[in-house]
C-alpha cells in the first residue's frame, strides 16, 4: 500500500503536468512563424489546430477512461485490431515522444545562444547556421540528463517540479498577451476585408498549421492519458484533465497570436509585408521595440524555462509508453520493469535517454525534429477514432465512464482531420516519417516468429488498411499541390477533396477490420474501472 502514496497523481497535478507538456517551445516560435506564412489569418490556423487535436483527444479520452493504465495510448489499438496494428501505433507514438525530449532541449539552447547580456557571450557559440554546434550539443545532453534525473526519483518529485514550472508557464504568456495589447496594439494590422485579413489565400491557413509547429504545440494531451493508471479517480480525472488543459492551452495560444499580430509596427508591414516579418525571438524582440526591457528579460528566461519544463514532462510520458509496449511481447520484458519503491520504469527512461542522444546527434535542428514529431504522432493518432468505434461495436457492455453520443460522427470527423494534417506535414516529410516507423517492423517480426512461431502473423489481416493507407498518403503527398511540397499534379483544393473522400473509405475499412473478440487484457483492465454512482 505504501507505494501507492508515491504514484497517485491528483487532478491538479495532472492538469499542471499536461500544461507543462503543452506550453513548451511552440508558443515561443509558433506565433512569429505562423504570421509570416499566413498574416492575420494565422489566428484561424491556431483555431483549426485546436479543433483538430481536441477532436482526436476526445476519442482517446473515452479510451483512457475505459482503460486507465500507465502508457495506455501504446496499447489501445491492440485491444481492437491485434498486436500488429498495436505495435505500429505504439511505435509511431513512442518515436514522437522520444524526439520531443531533445527538441525541447534544443529549443532551450537555441534561445540561450541569443541571450543579449554581456555575461552570456559564452552561449553565442551554441548555434551556427540554425544548427546546434558541438559545444551546444554537450549542453543539450546535460539538459536531457537533468530531465531524466528529475523523473528518476519518484512521481512525487516530478509532479512538484512540474506544478511549479507550469504555473510560471501559464502566467508569463498571459502577462505577455496583456502587455502587448496595452502597450502597442494596432487593429489595422488585421485588415479591413477578407483579402487583407487573408493576404496569401486560404491555403496559407493550412500551411501555417503544418510548418509553424501549431499542431505539434497542441498534441501533448496524451500526457494525462498515458499516466492514467497513476491518477486519483481516473474514471473522472482523465476526462477532466484532458479537457481543462486543452481549453486553457487553446485560449493562450490563440490570444498570443492576436497579441503578436496587433503589436507589429504598421510601417514595417507597409515596407516588407507579412512575409518580411522575421524575428529571431519574436515576443522578446517586440517587447524591446516597445521599450519593455523587463518583459524581454522575462521572455528570455521563459525561453529556457518552458522547453525545460516540457522536457521533464515528456521523459515521464515516453518512458511509460515504452514500458507499456513490452506487454505485447514484441520488446524485451526488462524494458517494462518497474522500480519497486517508486513504481517507475527506470530501464525505459535510460533507453529513451540513449536514443534521444542519438536522435539529436543526427538532427541538430529544431525544425527537423519538429517535423518528425508531427508526422509520427498523427499516424499514431489515426488509430484512436478507429479503435473507439470498433470497441463500441465489439462489446457495448464495457464500462465507459465517458460515453458521448456524438462519438459516432466525431470519430470519422477526427480521422479525416488527422489525414489532412498528415498531408500538411508536406512531402518528403511524410515518406521520411513513414520510413522511420517501418524501421520498427523487423523488431516486431523477430519477436513474433521467435515466440509465437509466426501464428500471430495472421493478425496482419486486421491491419491491411493501415499499410494501404500509408501507401495512399505517400502517393497523394507526392502528387499533391505545391504548397504542401508536392508536384502540383493534384491541385488545391482538389487534393483536399480526394483525401477527405478516401479517408472516409479507409475509416470504414478500418472499423470493419476489427477483431471478432476484444483482447482479454483489455477486459481485465476495464473490469477494475469504477463507474460514477449515477451510471451504475
Amino acid at each position: 500500500m505504501e507505494k501507492m502514496k508515491f504514484q497517485k497523481i491528483t487532478l491538479f497535478s495532472g492538469v499542471m503536468l499536461a500544461l507543462n507538456s503543452l506550453i513548451g517551445s511552440g508558443w515561443l516560435f509558433g506565433a512569429g512563424t505562423a504570421a509570416k506564412v499566413a498574416g492575420p489569418a494565422a489566428i484561424l490556423s491556431w483555431i483549426l489546430g485546436a479543433i483538430i487535436i481536441i477532436s482526436i483527444a476526445l476519442t482517446y479520452v473515452e479510451l483512457g477512461a475505459m482503460f486507465p493504465e500507465s502508457g495506455g495510448m501504446s496499447r489501445y489499438a491492440q485491444y481492437s485490431h491485434g498486436p500488429f496494428l498495436g505495435f505500429i501505433a505504439a511505435w509511431a507514438n513512442w518515436i514522437s515522444l522520444i524526439t520531443l525530449v531533445p527538441m525541447e532541449a534544443v529549443a532551450s539552447v537555441q534561445y540561450m545562444s541569443s541571450w543579449p547580456w554581456a555575461w552570456a557571450n559564452w552561449t553565442h557559440h551554441f548555434m551556427k547556421n540554425g544548427n546546434i554546434t558541438t559545444p551546444g550539443l554537450l549542453v543539450v545532453f546535460a539538459f536531457m540528463l537533468v530531465f531524466t534525473l528529475i523523473n528518476f526519483w519518484s512521481v512525487k518529485l516530478m509532479t512538484r517540479f512540474t506544478n511549479l514550472i507550469s504555473i510560471f508557464k501559464i502566467l508569463l504568456p498571459t502577462l505577455t498577451i496583456v502587455m502587448l495589447i496595452v502597450a502597442g496594439f494596432h487593429p489595422s494590422n488585421f485588415g479591413h476585408s477578407v483579402t487583407t485579413f487573408m493576404p496569401y489565400g486560404s491555403r496559407s491557413i493550412f500551411e501555417a498549421a503544418a510548418i509553424s509547429g501549431i499542431i505539434m504545440s497542441y498534441d501533448a494531451f496524451q500526457t494525462v492519458i498515458n499516466m492514467g493508471g497513476e491518477m486519483i479517480n481516473p474514471h473522472k480525472n482523465i476526462v477532466r484533465g484532458v479537457l481543462i488543459s486543452m481549453i486553457i492551452t487553446a485560449v493562450i495560444y490563440i490570444m498570443l497570436q492576436v497579441a503578436f499580430i496587433g503589436a507589429i509596427d504598421p510601417n514595417l508591414l507597409a515596407q516588407k509585408g507579412w512575409h518580411g516579418i522575421n524575428y529571431t525571438s519574436p515576443f522578446a524582440d517586440i517587447a524591446i521595440l516597445l521599450g519593455m526591457n523587463w518583459l524581454a528579460i522575462l521572455l528570455y528566461m521563459d525561453a529556457f524555462v518552458s522547453p525545460f519544463g516540457t522536457g521533464v514532462a515528456f521523459v515521464a510520458t515516453a518512458s511509460r509508453a515504452l514500458a507499456a509496449m513490452t506487454h505485447t511481447g514484441h520488446l524485451p520484458q526488462w524494458l517494462g520493469r518497474l522500480e519497486r519503491h517508486y513504481m517507475i520504469p527506470r530501464f525505459a527512461m535510460v533507453v529513451d535517454l540513449i536514443l534521444a542522444v542519438v536522435m539529436v546527434s543526427l538532427f541538430r535542428n529544431w525544425s527537423l525534429l519538429a517535423t518528425v514529431i508531427t508526422g509520427s504522432t498523427l499516424i499514431a493518432y489515426l488509430t484512436g477514432p478507429v479503435t473507439v468505434m470498433s470497441l463500441r461495436k465489439m462489446n457495448a457492455n464495457l464500462k465507459r465512464p465517458f460515453h458521448p453520443r456524438f462519438m459516432s460522427w466525431l470519430a470519422p470527423f477526427a480521422f479525416v482531420l488527422t489525414s489532412l494534417s498528415i498531408y500538411w506535414t508536406m512531402w518528403p516529410t511524410t515518406v521520411q516519417v513513414i520510413g522511420v516507423i517501418l524501421l520498427g517492423l523487423p523488431i516486431y517480426l523477430y519477436y513474433e516468429i521467435k515466440y509465437r512461431h509466426a501464428s500471430g502473423l495472421r493478425d496482419l489481416r486486421n491491419s491491411y488498411w493501415m499499410l494501404a493507407y500509408l501507401v495512399f498518403i505517400s502517393i497523394i503527398s507526392y502528387i499533391g499541390s505545391e504548397g504542401f511540397g508536392g508536384k502540383d499534379w493534384l491541385k488545391y483544393p482538389w487534393d483536399f477533396v480526394v483525401i477527405i473522400i478516401c479517408s472516409l473509405g479507409f475509416y470504414r475499412w478500418a472499423v470493419a477490420s476489427r477483431m471478432k473478440e476484444i483482447d482479454p487484457a483489455a477486459e481485465r483492465v476495464n473490469a477494475k474501472v469504477k463507474m460514477p454512482e449515477k451510471d451504475q
